[in-house]
């Protein structure tokens, strides 16, 4: 009974920023940001404002974009990647694991500057392709997760792959990512989220161009000189977090099997 009840207060714990932003969104203005938690009267007409003041479907829909692409161009470059370290054994495999362990610990801050050069030569800023096209070449941390993931899957497929005369390539399409599903689906979960809630990217790459924004940068523009309109954001915060939350819970049971399932093995 203890450990219901413990589990019970981490849940309230955890449902209380939730809440709060809920009942924030729909306050007056008035009320918004005062000590008052609890709203005097529902203003369900904020979530209607938020659309009257920006054109929130055409955030929505570059951050999808953003999302979208960004995970299906990681998938396409990590997936093999991730497949060579777990299971080609070839010189220097050890040091290419801890360049990309370094890779993850990296802040993102220290190749800012020669990145927007780099992407300023070619035109691209003021969009979000600098975001998009690099996931081509691969995420530190979702190789390391996929590779942590197919080590868990015993060899004995592979072999048996390779003795009826399928190539890596093949063994990888026709067996490995078969029943890689559940830790390929919680890599791309993982970053679809973070592409979802990316601030600082956006914030580099798209603030003169208020096309490209995506619903996370969108949601400062409530923010005046003197004050910020809090019941507004909260409503346009609800409205973000309405995506993320269907996906994530369409894909509950296999996103929380391929967390528990990767990392068995190191």
């Amino acid at each position: 009974m203890a450990d219901h009840a413990v589990f019970v207060a981490l849940a309230l714990m955890f449902l209380a920023p939730f809440a709060f932003i809920l009942l924030t969104s729909v306050m007056s203005p008035e009320q918004a940001g005062t000590s008052f938690s609890w709203p005097t009267s529902f203003h369900w007409d904020n979530y209607a404002e938020v659309f009257e003041r920006l054109p929130m479907l055409k955030y929505t829909g570059n951050s999808l974009l953003y999302a979208i692409l960004a995970t299906a161009f990681m998938l396409l470059s990590s997936i093999p990647a991730a497949y060579a370290m777990a299971r080609i054994q070839f010189r220097g495999s050890g040091l290419l694991l801890v360049a990309v362990i370094g890779m993850m610990l990296l802040p993102p801050q220290v190749t800012s500057v020669p990145l927007y050069v780099m992407w300023s030569k070619v035109g691209l800023t003021g969009s979000l392709w600098p975001l998009i096209l690099p996931n081509l070449l691969g995420d530190a941390f979702s190789i390391f997760l996929l590779r942590q993931f197919f080590l868990t899957i015993p060899r004995e497929y592979s072999e048996a792959a390779r003795l009826d005369g399928c190539g890596e390539l093949r063994t990888l399409l026709r067996v490995i990512v078969p029943m890689a599903k559940p830790g390929i689906a919680a890599t791309a979960i993982f970053m679809f989220f973070a592409s979802w809630n990316d601030y600082y990217g956006p914030l580099l790459y798209t603030s003169e161009n208020e096309s490209a924004w995506p619903v996370s940068y969108a949601l400062a523009q409530f923010r005046g000189a003197h004050s910020v309109d809090w019941n507004l954001t909260m409503a346009a915060t609800v409205i973000a977090m309405i995506p993320v939350l269907i996906i994530f819970f369409l894909a509950q049971r296999i996103f929380v099997q391929g967390v528990t399932l990767t990392g068995v093995k190191g």
